[in-house]
């Protein structure tokens, strides 16, 4: 199941997208606050967004930007200003593809299940871990943000790769613990806080303040 978030201020439309979305077993959600998309979009975590254009306060464009800034999430725009320079400039600015208006519920299924193909078949695909547009790559254990590499030890990988894993959820120390340290009879408690500030340092040297929060007495989160 794919979740799907639909950013469509056409109340009607958006509500017949969505119960197509979830006649074919996807979850899909329609934005109502149109001055605070992103708060929506963190929270709700899509898998993909359809987006129109032509929206109150702020355009498609503007939003699309929004949350390229965050996440790589494919993004798909709808409009009726289909004309090729809308759609040179919504794939310039990072839409995945465009469906015109009147939408055809037909074309549109199929196309979000081409994208969705495209990006989450692990077949063909590298397997990654993303959050707020960095992107930790499970198979060389890489870290990218802003197309710099951010390089990892092991254990900072591990570190990355549980609290990802368990994004939204604190992950307890022992957890961590148990994770990184799967051999030793016993390590000191304080190695992990050691590991944990190194990695975060790293992390705010490449631009990623704030990225795993501590939670006192109980363990770390990303939110």
């Amino acid at each position: 199941m794919y979740r799907i978030l639909i950013i469509e201020d056409d109340f009607s439309l958006s509500h017949i997208m969505k119960k197509q979305l979830e006649s074919w077993k996807n979850e899909a959600l329609c934005i109502s606050d149109f001055q605070n998309i992103i708060p929506t979009f963190v929270a709700y975590d899509p898998h993909l967004v359809l987006l129109d254009i032509m929206l109150p306060f702020f355009n498609g464009y503007h939003w699309c930007q929004e949350i390229r800034n965050i996440s790589h999430v494919p993004i798909i725009f709808i409009s009726s200003a289909s004309d090729n320079m809308n759609i040179i400039m919504a794939m310039n600015m990072g839409g995945d593809d465009f469906i015109p208006k009147p939408v055809d519920l037909g074309v549109m299924t199929s196309k979000i299940q081409a994208v969705l193909r495209r990006t989450y078949d692990m077949g063909n695909k590298i397997p990654v871990l993303e959050h707020r547009g960095a992107v930790l790559n499970l198979n060389d254990t890489s870290l990218i943000y802003n197309k710099e590499r951010v390089e990892l030890t092991k254990n900072d990988f591990r570190i990355l790769q549980t609290l990802l894993e368990n994004k939204g959820k604190v992950v307890s120390r022992d957890t961590l613990m148990a994770k990184l340290w799967q051999m030793d009879a016993y390590v000191e408690e304080n190695t992990l806080t050691v590991n944990v500030n190194r990695l975060r340092k790293k992390l705010e040297h490449a631009g990623l303040a704030n990225f795993i929060t501590t939670k006192v007495g109980i363990g770390y989160i990303i939110e």
